[in-house]
């Protein structure tokens, strides 16, 4: 297939756009660099070192043989070049990562939370709207969040997607007037199918609810066909591919904004730091391997809705735990401290998750559970790039409201972890252009 990757430079696009090359795809990145500029804004580089992406496509092409094309585009403010990109490359298929994907940065400040609507929901609209007009028949794959459906305890397995629902509604459907005499009408029970219902927990997940809702509608109205993956949180650091060449080496974020809870975790282990679990710890989580990531985006390319069949959901995880149980687990390992700080979200202290997953493990996912073992082989990063670590930037210090506070232990309060980062508001957003193909090494 002829493959246009959207966001192909970040931390998802980058290592999806390698498997799929190596698959025999024809594979383009469309990107503007705005993940790079972000590390510029909160002054948080990725703890591994992140080659231009011209340097990146250069050692693919020499390890593979295989080349990856690339299209400066900034889908959420150029229309027309995202466009004219359709009706020329004409892609059998389109996978669209290009969307601020943390909620902390999300909410961040009020300027924060408005870039992330602009930049996602016009990206999204943006995408499906070039679809329908360039006249391409496109399966538009996009990379959704187990996060719409919220973290509230369900009492059930979530859904992939839809929900089975009966209705009791008035017998009387024809609204005739009736004598006094007249039996009532015997109540009549529908059944129908709806999204699950969402509740998202930050800007950033509600982005992607609002996404589901545009992917339902042009898909009635246009029959545009799409597939939305509700994806856990993704731990490791590599796949086969990014291994090859350290110049292919895709990111590690452990800052407060964009680092994983795993990855604070585990660069908090590796520098001498506690393992900030927030609140409780109870808040129960999804997770998938990065290597089934990438797994399960080819599998959704290789299995394509219809032609006006409804939207493809399907939840992109293999496990769940809870955030103070792989706390443990990592301090069994490292011999890290724990400590227990406050929740800088506004979130239920516990909850419990349950996720159908079946789809993809039918398909022939093998997925890779998370395990000691493993765990120590991410780990091995954040032990050979230790140096470049910023131990300023490892606390979670972004506020969902005002009554929340940062999650820095009691100890460090007066240290250097409480020092606020830049003021994000006295820092310009991405613009086209900011960061070059031949940007320098981070």
């Amino acid at each position: 297939m002829k493959i246009a990757i959207l966001g192909g430079d970040g931390f998802c696009g980058w290592p999806a756009s390698l498997h799929l090359s190596d698959q025999g795809h024809e594979v383009t990145i469309v990107d503007n660099f705005s993940r790079r500029v972000i590390d510029e804004e909160l002054e948080a580089e990725s703890l591994t070192p992140i080659r231009s992406l011209s340097e990146r496509r250069a050692a693919w092409r020499e390890v593979s043989g295989r080349d990856i094309g690339f299209a400066f585009i900034d889908v959420a403010q150029d229309y027309e070049r995202l466009l004219e990109f359709f009706r020329t490359e004409r892609p059998d298929a389109v996978v669209h990562f290009a969307e601020q994907r943390a909620a902390p940065y999300s909410m961040k400040s009020s300027k924060n939370k408005r870039y992330t609507v602009d930049n996602n929901l016009n990206a999204t609209h943006h995408v499906l709207s070039a679809i329908v007009e360039s006249g391409v028949d496109i399966h538009l794959v996009h990379l959704g969040t187990m996060g719409v459906y919220g973290y509230g305890t369900a009492g059930m397995k979530i859904p992939e997607g839809y929900l089975d629902i009966e209705v009791t509604a008035d017998g009387d459907t024809n609204g005739a007037a009736k004598g006094p005499s007249a039996p009532p009408a015997e109540p009549r029970r529908i059944e129908q199918q709806i999204l699950y219902p969402s509740n998202p927990g930050s800007i950033y997940h509600l982005t992607k609810v609002l996404d589901q809702h545009l992917f339902a509608y042009y898909v009635k109205n246009d029959s545009v066909r799409i597939t939305d993956l509700h994806q856990g949180i993704i731990w490791g650091t590599h796949t086969a591919q990014t291994q090859l060449d350290e110049r292919l080496i895709n990111r590690f974020d452990y800052d407060g904004d964009y680092g994983t809870v795993l990855n604070r975790f585990l660069m908090q282990a590796a520098v001498g730091h506690p393992l900030t679990v927030h609140g409780t710890g109870g808040q129960t989580r999804a997770f998938i391997h990065l290597q089934d990531m990438v797994r399960c985006v080819q599998i959704a390319l290789e299995n394509p809705p219809a032609a006006g069949e409804r939207v493809k959901i399907f939840n992109q995880m293999t496990e769940t735990h809870r955030v103070r149980d792989l706390a443990e687990l990592i301090g069994k390992i490292t011999g890290a401290e724990v400590a227990m700080v406050p929740n800088p979200r506004k979130e239920s202290a516990e909850n419990d998750l349950h996720v159908v997953n079946d789809t993809f493990l039918d398909l022939g996912l093998n997925p890779t559970t998370l395990s000691e073992g493993l765990l120590l082989e991410v780990e091995q990063i954040a032990e050979k790039y230790r140096d470049r670590a910023d131990l300023t930037k490892i606390p979670a210090t972004s506020l969902w409201t005002a009554d929340q506070q940062a999650g820095v232990p009691a100890a460090a309060l007066a240290g250097p972890a409480s020092t606020p980062v830049s003021d994000p508001a006295a820092v310009p957003h991405p613009v086209p252009g900011a960061v070059p193909d031949h940007a320098p090494v981070k």
